[in-house]
């Protein structure tokens, strides 16, 4: 009695024992997938849809979404590391608009007067030009024609090391967007 139970404690051992063997090689084989041949940058393939949130983001509302004019997203590491860039074609927005806005999550500022912070992460964010030749310029954004929306940004010690940032151009009607973490 004893060793039949102990033999069919062992196939139930052998059976647990292929199942577990079976899903580990499942999941390595669909991280390797992910993180290699999956892993790829996407250009200019990115919806109205896909982009609404930068526009609720900021308080001014996805119905003014004409089109995407560009978009890139980079595959991710293992790590996080990542770079992500819209433009966003909107019908309608004022300076006045802009300004007015100072809300419970942030607020606007012109690009030729930014605090700080703001001012070191904008330039973190020109750093990914090779990336995006179509995203304006650091130096084309630092004007006053420009505004940002800081939604969010990561720093080592006081250095951006990661940026969520919203930009606007009112005169061109124009809402470009940048994700950014190494």
């Amino acid at each position: 009695m004893k060793e039949k139970i102990f033999k069919i404690i062992r196939q139930l051992l052998t059976i647990w024992g292929g199942i577990s063997l079976l899903g580990l090689i499942l999941i390595g084989g669909y991280l390797g997938y992910s993180m290699t041949l999956a892993n790829k940058n996407i250009e200019d393939k990115a919806t109205k849809s896909d982009v609404r949130f930068v526009l609720n983001w900021c308080e001014l509302g996805d119905e003014r979404i004409e089109k995407v004019n560009k978009s890139y997203t980079s595959g991710r590491s293992f790590t996080g590391d990542h770079f992500d860039a819209y433009s966003i074609k909107i019908s309608n927005v004022t300076i006045d608009e802009l300004e007015k806005q100072n809300n419970s999550t942030g607020q606007w500022y012109r690009c030729d007067s930014l605090p700080k912070i703001l001012n070191d992460a904008v330039s973190f964010a020109g750093s990914w030009q090779h990336e995006t030749p179509w995203f304006p310029t650091e130096k084309k954004i630092r004007t006053k024609d420009f505004y940002v929306y800081p939604w969010s940004i990561y720093c080592n010690g006081i250095s951006p090391s990661g940026v969520q940032l919203i930009f606007i151009n009112p005169k061109e009607k124009t809402v470009y967007y940048i994700d950014a973490e190494m």
